[in-house]
């Protein structure tokens, strides 16, 4: 079986038994963020509720993606933002600049970019307008690797590790402003018991029967808490070979995307692209619907991220919801793998 989301190949408990300081691995992540400050979240979503309110962007219009994931929105509505929807551009799954200025208002303050599925935005521009019009810069990188040198960065950078790698939690905010919070650790629940079965491939298919049930016990959206130590280590234990696995990854990847475009998909592109998504859009004359339950049958288990955007009312947007799909890609793939799902889709698509 394939699976979208960040699996270990092997059971292995070298993260709980190598040694391991917060602090020093804090200090390791900040060597590609200096001048910044780095806390340690449970999300994402929390890291990008301490981004607004630490840089004090309440009462007031935000530039956000149409094509990005709805759990902004409640965060919008604590406090008090309004969302200007920009159009998703269908080659890069970015946000279209074109009349963006337009867009800006006296009441606009900030602009959220989206690193959409691995695809690193080219900042210069984005830089040059936050300049120009005095607004704060939000980068939500969910979907990409964490630096390992310095780059440029906006106000305010985001991360959520369960996308980036093989753990059920965690996040973490890099921001210029100095603060200092003391967050409550995330505390796992039996709801987690699957959630960490689906990191290991031999155990993944389990999981799926408990697919579309909720956590009894669901957590307060507006609790903001700290990753747990669990997962830090898993993560800092991850980046001991992160170079090699991230080369083995884009090659990987790139072999696929040309397999695809073979068959009539439209690909990402792919220069710089970490592909935390191997994402596509299917070819106009198929159902993705339909595609999708055909190929979990064959346990080939895909996604469609965003089938259900924050804004559906752009025609990019709409169109990028109703043909998204997202690929199985693991570090540990093999080019036999990636020919096995693609003769998988080939027969879905007959």
């Amino acid at each position: 079986m394939y699976f979208v989301h960040p699996q270990f190949k092997n059971f292995s408990l070298k993260p709980f038994l190598k040694g391991f300081s917060e602090i020093e691995f804090k200090n390791r992540l900040s060597k590609a963020f200096p001048d910044y400050n780095i806390v340690f979240t449970d999300s994402g979503r929390s890291a990008l509720n301490l981004a607004i309110r630490f840089l004090n962007l309440q009462n007031s219009e935000m530039l956000v993606p149409a094509y990005i994931c709805d759990v902004p929105l409640p965060i919008f509505e604590k406090y008090r933002i309004k969302p200007i929807y920009l159009d998703v551009d269908l080659k890069t799954f970015h946000s279209s600049l074109s009349g963006i200025e337009s867009k800006i208002s006296p009441e606009t303050n900030s602009i959220l970019i989206c690193h959409t599925y691995g695809l690193p935005v080219n900042m210069d521009k984005i830089l040059e307008i936050a300049e120009k019009h005095n607004l704060k810069i939000i980068e939500d990188c969910a979907h990409i690797a964490p630096p390992t040198s310095p780059e440029k960065y906006g106000d305010a950078l985001f991360f959520s590790f369960n996308k980036l790698f093989p753990v059920i939690n965690g996040g973490m905010l890099v921001i210029k402003k100095p603060i200092k919070i003391v967050l409550p650790k995330y505390k796992s629940s039996l709801f987690n018991i699957v959630k960490f079965l689906r990191l290991y491939p031999i155990l993944a298919g389990m999981t799926e029967l408990f697919r579309g049930f909720k956590e009894e016990s669901k957590r307060n959206q507006e609790e903001i808490k700290g990753a747990s130590k669990g997962c830090l280590k898993i993560v800092n234990c991850c980046l001991d070979n992160f170079k090699a696995n991230l080369n083995q990854r884009i090659n990987l990847a790139k072999y696929f995307q040309e397999k695809l475009k073979k068959i009539g998909f439209e690909v990402q592109k792919s220069e710089n692209n970490t592909f935390t998504y191997l994402s596509a859009l299917v070819p106009q004359n198929i159902n993705r619907d339909e595609l999708f339950n055909k190929l979990r049958k064959k346990g080939i288990f895909c996604s469609r991220i965003w089938q259900k955007p924050i804004y559906l009312n752009l025609p990019s947007t709409r169109e990028a919801a109703k043909r998204i799909i997202n690929f199985p890609l693991q570090n540990w793939f093999t080019q036999k793998d990636i020919n096995r799902i693609i003769s998988g889709i080939l027969s879905s698509m007959d």
